[in-house]
């Protein structure tokens, strides 16, 4: 008996199974996509973008805002602590020794300027309010300034001299003291000089321009309309009358008469007048001149002023300081802040 084997040929199931799960199937394919849905998809997107970048442009907008309010809130706070810290500000000096009150009348005079009749009255009366003030000094180094606001410092020494006659008042030149300067020193006791100090301008002067000439070359025509025969007096652009000249001329004159009388009750026999008939024609003189003219009384400085005069060698500055509006409104270039602060010293100092 002899033994075949054999290969069988036939598979079973469970092979074809297994052959079938072994073999490599392929990926299920993903349909592409349409083109209306890619357009669909685009769309969506940018609309979202677009709220998205408005939402943050509304975020910053917003910030902005905050931010100004803010500030805004802080600058009215500002100006309010400004306001009430204002009377605490107030430079007061409370020492035991004796000492020489300072008064500076620099610049022009003028009711606009630092050195306004306000602010140096002011200084005055807190100077002879303090019981320590054993004299004043005005230090003037001015141009001049309107009569009116010199009349009115002139006036308040004056009132001062008649109230406390005990109490010494000189004025000390630096540099120049002309025309409304020289009129506020004319009130004091004594005024001193330096060598080369500039003293006098005792006048009156009002100046402009006429355009008339120059319209007629230009071919401009004037339109003016007025109620009142001489309500159009010194238009620069109308020719001026002789009866107009006459009158301001007149004025002038006037205004000039009240400067030589104040001159002259305030210097008294000290002026030179016969010597020199032009002492009150405007001229200017140098501090040595002005000495032998009468106008002034030495050659000195303030600390020898204090310290050989009135006595006292201590110095205080009684000069007002820029009030916070005068301040506030010089920053922000506004007029507001000045009025209104004008408005307050004046409450403070009446003028008599």
């Amino acid at each position: 008996m002899s033994n075949n084997h054999s290969t069988s040929s036939k598979s079973s199931p469970f092979d074809s199974e297994f052959e079938a799960s072994s073999a490599p199937q392929p990926k299920p394919e993903i349909p592409p996509v349409t083109a209306p849905h890619s357009e669909a998809l685009g769309w969506e997107r940018e609309v979202l973008e677009k709220l998205a970048l408005s939402a943050v442009v509304e975020q910053r907008r917003a910030r902005r805002w905050g931010i100004f309010f803010k500030s805004l809130l802080f600058l009215y706070l500002f100006v309010l602590a400004g306001i009430a810290a204002q009377p605490l500000l107030e430079k007061k000096f409370s020492g035991d020794a004796m000492h020489t009150a300072v008064i500076d009348v620099t610049g022009l005079i003028s009711e606009s300027s630092e050195t306004s009749a306000i602010s140096v009255i002011r200084g005055l009366r807190n100077a002879i309010e303090n019981d320590q003030t054993k004299g004043i000094i005005l230090r003037m180094n001015t141009p001049g300034g309107t009569p009116v606001q010199s009349a009115y410092i002139y006036d308040e020494i004056r009132r001062i001299k008649k109230e406390k006659p005990e109490l010494p008042i000189y004025a000390v030149v630096s540099d120049i003291c002309a025309s409304g300067g020289y009129y506020i020193a004319s009130a004091t006791d004594k005024i001193f000089v330096n060598e080369s100090s500039i003293v006098g301008s005792i006048g009156v002067i009002m100046n402009g321009f006429g355009f008339v000439n120059a319209m007629e070359k230009l071919g401009v025509e004037r339109r003016l309309l007025i109620a009142g025969e001489h309500k159009a007096i010194l238009d620069p652009f109308l020719p001026i009358s002789e009866q107009e000249k006459g009158h301001i001329q007149t004025m002038l004159n006037g205004i000039h008469q009240q400067f030589i009388d104040s001159v002259k009750q305030g210097r008294g026999e000290r002026l030179k007048v016969v010597e020199n008939p032009d002492l009150f024609s405007g001229l200017v003189w140098t501090g040595s001149d002005s000495i032998k003219l009468g106008l002034t009384d030495g050659i000195s400085t303030v600390d020898l002023v204090a310290k050989e005069l009135v006595g006292a060698e201590e110095l205080v500055n009684f000069t007002p300081e820029r009030s916070f509006f005068d301040r506030f409104a010089k920053k922000v270039g506004t007029s507001f802040g000045g009025v209104l602060s004008t408005a307050l010293q004046s409450m403070d100092v009446p003028l008599r």
